[in-house]
C-alpha cells in the first residue's frame, strides 16, 4: 500500500495506541485486546518469533497472489473480488493488514469498493494486498491487464522489472538513492515514467508505513537500510509521473482514540479497534457488520477526527499506472529474505 512522500501525505503513520492512552480515552468503549510491541533486539527468541510471523504472512501472501490470478476476470464486480480475497486471507489463518486495493487505470492506489459498488474489473487493475500475522505484515501487489488486446503488457513489465532489479541489488547494501536510481532507470528504459511521489516503505508491528521511505527515483539520499522489514513498490505510468489525492477510497484507520457520541459510532470504533488496532479497514466491512446506517456513524467518527479517510491516489495526467510490490526482511547479518515472492 504505497506511501505518498509529498508534504501533504495522504497516509498517516500507523502506530499502536498505548495502553495508557487507551485507558484514558477509551473507558466507555470497552476493554480492547492489548498487543504488546516486540523489541526485535530484546532476545533471540523474540527475534525468531517476529521473523517467523513475517515469513508466515509472506507465505500466505504468495498463496493470495496465486488465488487473485484465478478469480480476477474482466467484468467481475470489484466488491465480489474484495469479499473473496478477504475471506481467503482469513481461511488461510491470517487477517488483512489493510483492505485490498483494487485500483483501475489512472487510480494508482487506495480504492476499495463499498458494499453496493457496481464497479467491475476492467482495464489496468492493480491488486495491492496486505496480510498480517500477530501484527507482522506482508505487503505485496501485482497488476493485471484486463483489456481485450493486452495493451498494457509493456507497462506492467516495466514496474515488475524495476522491482526485480531493485530486489537483486539489496545484497550489495545500496543507498536509498541507488535503489531509487535502479527503479527509475528500469522504468525509463522501457519508455515510461516512475511515479515519484509514491514510494516503498518500512514495516513494523501493526504499522504499514513505519517511517522509512524507499524512493522510486534517484533522490540523493545516501542512507542505507538498517535491519528490519520493508516493501519495495515501483509504480510506472505513461503519464506525468505524479499523483494527486482524489475522492475518498472507502478505506479508514483509527487515529485518535476517544469516545464518540452515538451508540453506533461507539460500537464501530470498539469493533474495529479490537480487530485491527490502527491498521486500515474498509467501509464495506463496516456496512457488512453494522448495516446501512453505519455511513452516518462513520461520518461522525470522521468529523470528530477519530478516524482518517484515505483518498484515492490518481495519476496527475490521468494516464494508466502499473504497480509491483514485494516485502523483504533485512536481517542483522545482512541476509535478505523476500517473503512474498512466489
Amino acid at each position: 500500500m504505497g506511501e505518498r512522500i509529498t508534504a501533504i501525505s495522504g497516509a498517516p503513520k500507523q502506530k499502536p495506541i498505548s495502553e495508557k492512552t487507551k485507558q484514558e480515552k477509551f473507558k466507555n468503549i470497552g476493554e480492547s485486546k492489548t498487543k504488546k510491541a516486540i523489541d526485535i533486539s530484546e532476545t533471540n527468541k523474540m527475534e525468531k518469533s517476529e521473523l517467523e510471523s513475517y515469513k508466515k504472512a509472506g507465505e500466505i501472501a504468495q498463496k493470495i497472489r496465486k488465488y487473485v490470478r484465478e478469480i480476477v476476470k474482466p467484468d467481475v464486480p470489484l466488491v465480489e473480488l474484495a469479499q473473496k480475497i478477504h475471506a481467503k486471507i482469513e481461511e488461510l489463518g491470517a487477517e488483512p493488514a489493510f483492505p485490498v486495493n483494487l485500483s483501475i487505470d489512472d487510480i494508482a492506489a487506495h480504492y476499495h469498493p463499498t458494499l453496493n459498488d457496481e464497479t467491475k474489473a476492467s482495464g489496468l487493475l492493480k491488486i495491492d494486498i496486505g496480510i498480517h500475522i500477530n501484527g507482522f505484515i506482508a505487503d505485496t501487489a501485482l497488476t493485471m491487464d484486463l483489456t481485450p488486446d493486452n495493451q498494457h503488457k509493456e507497462l506492467i513489465e516495466a514496474s515488475e522489472q524495476a522491482l526485480k532489479t531493485a530486489l537483486e541489488s539489496l545484497n550489495n547494501n545500496p543507498s536509498l538513492h541507488e535503489i531509487g536510481e535502479i527503479i527509475q532507470n528500469a522504468i525509463e528504459e522501457k519508455g515510461f515514467s516512475p511515479i515519484i511521489n509514491l514510494s516503498g516503505h518500512s514495516l513494523d508491528e501493526y504499522n504499514i508505513h513505519a517511517g522509512i521511505t524507499i524512493p522510486n527515483y534517484a533522490n540523493n539520499n545516501p542512507s542505507t537500510l538498517e535491519p528490519g522489514a520493508y516493501a519495495i513498490e515501483p509504480f510506472a505510468t505513461t503519464g506525468e509521473g505524479k499523483i494527486y489525492e482524489g475522492p475518498p477510497g472507502n478505506i479508514y484507520a483509527i487515529t485518535n482514540l476517544k469516545t464518540p457520541r452515538s451508540p453506533t459510532a461507539r460500537k464501530i470504533l470498539k469493533y474495529f479497534y479490537e480487530k485491527y488496532q490502527t491498521l486500515p479497514f474498509s467501509l464495506r466491512e463496516v456496512q457488512e457488520k453494522f448495516g446501512a446506517m453505519s455511513r452516518i456513524a462513520m461520518k461522525e467518527l470522521e468529523n470528530q477526527d477519530i478516524i482518517h479517510s484515505y483518498n484515492q491516489l490518481i495519476e496527475k495526467s490521468h494516464k494508466p499506472v502499473s504497480q509491483a510490490e514485494h516485502t523483504f526482511i533485512k536481517k542483522k547479518d545482512g541476509e535478505i529474505i523476500v517473503t512474498t515472492k512466489e
